[in-house]
């Protein structure tokens, strides 16, 4: 009860949604390849990193409701299309890497975590899906990843989790690191570009002159609906500034599409409320025995396995 006896309403149920691929990738590069290997002789150092930290996250929130999603649209996305260009700056996933993301997926789908992953979306579309039709269902979201474009989806009760270095913050913090709200990220990255993304952006917009384009304009559409008021603002090399935005109108438009995470993206195995299933002990333990994992992460996968199957029923 509130004050004055007044009913205030429970807080949202936090749904836990993980950005899989950044940590598969971290531990692919920070942890050697000497000493991980599975029963024919391929390296799983990436496996150990990723077990290593989802144990660590399960352990320390207990959480009921979580989604792990997965980049299978390496090269077969939807912006790749639009785009070809796309993330074309990157290296191809070597097949060694390829085969420990199967082997991350087949881990939490044994320690019964719903598991979001698509050919043709990428990780931040299936979260932006899954976060918005669990919202309807009345959770909040608690982003685990690093990644600024995440926080686009970023609303008042919602927040974004970097892990490693044990950082959160909601929708309000956004500005403080980007320089923009959390509805003006997309915009922000279609005019300064996305140098991860391999998106040009606008040139000679940089990261300030976007931040005071869009403070002053609001958005993308207005900025673009007033072009020639931006001749005139207190912005170093404004007069230049206004001429490319004219002649790259079309592009930036395209560069937003890019940088907007496609929250229609399909859920084709996991549906809300995304609910921790028991763990398969069993499996977990033929798993631990193919990737050679230790006796401490082997433990751990034991309390885990002994642990989920009352938290699934209350679930």
């Amino acid at each position: 009860m509130g004050a004055g006896g007044v009913s205030l309403p429970a807080p949202a149920l936090p749904l836990y949604l993980v950005d899989a691929s950044l940590y598969v990738f971290r531990a692919w590069h920070s942890m050697p390849a000497d000493g991980f290997h599975d029963a024919d002789g391929w390296p799983t150092n990436a496996v150990h990193g990723f077990a290593r930290f989802l144990l660590d996250l399960l352990e320390r929130e207990r959480p009921r409701h979580i989604a792990i999603a997965f980049d299978e649209a390496l090269d077969s996305c939807f912006r790749n299309a639009l785009y070809p260009a796309y993330k074309a700056n990157r290296d191809p996933a070597p097949v060694e890497l390829k085969r420990q993301f199967a082997y991350c997926k087949a881990l939490c789908a044994a320690l019964g975590l719903p598991v979001l992953a698509h050919r043709e979306y990428e990780a931040d579309d299936l979260i932006g899906a899954a976060l918005v039709a669990a919202r309807r269902d009345g959770f909040r979201g608690v982003i685990v990843s690093a990644d600024k474009d995440l926080s686009q989806l970023l609303e008042t009760h919602d927040e974004q989790w970097d892990y490693a270095r044990g950082q959160r913050w909601g929708a309000a913090g956004v500005k403080a690191r980007h320089g923009v709200h959390a509805h003006q990220v997309a915009d922000y990255l279609a005019l300064c570009g996305d140098a991860v993304d391999n998106i040009p952006g606008v040139p000679g917009v940089g990261s300030k002159t976007a931040a005071v384009l869009l403070a002053h304009f609001g958005s993308l559409d207005a900025l673009l609906e007033r072009m020639d008021e931006v001749a005139f603002l207190r912005l170093r090399g404004a007069a230049t500034v206004a001429v490319r935005l004219r002649e790259h109108r079309e592009q930036v438009l395209l560069y937003r599409q890019l940088s907007t995470i496609a929250c229609d993206a399909p859920l084709l195995d996991a549906a809300p409320p995304f609910a921790r299933a028991a763990a398969e002990a069993g499996t977990l333990a033929a798993f631990a025995d193919a990737v050679g994992f230790g006796p401490m992460t082997r433990r751990r996968l034991e309390t885990f396995a002994g642990d989920s199957a009352p938290a699934a029923a209350r679930a």
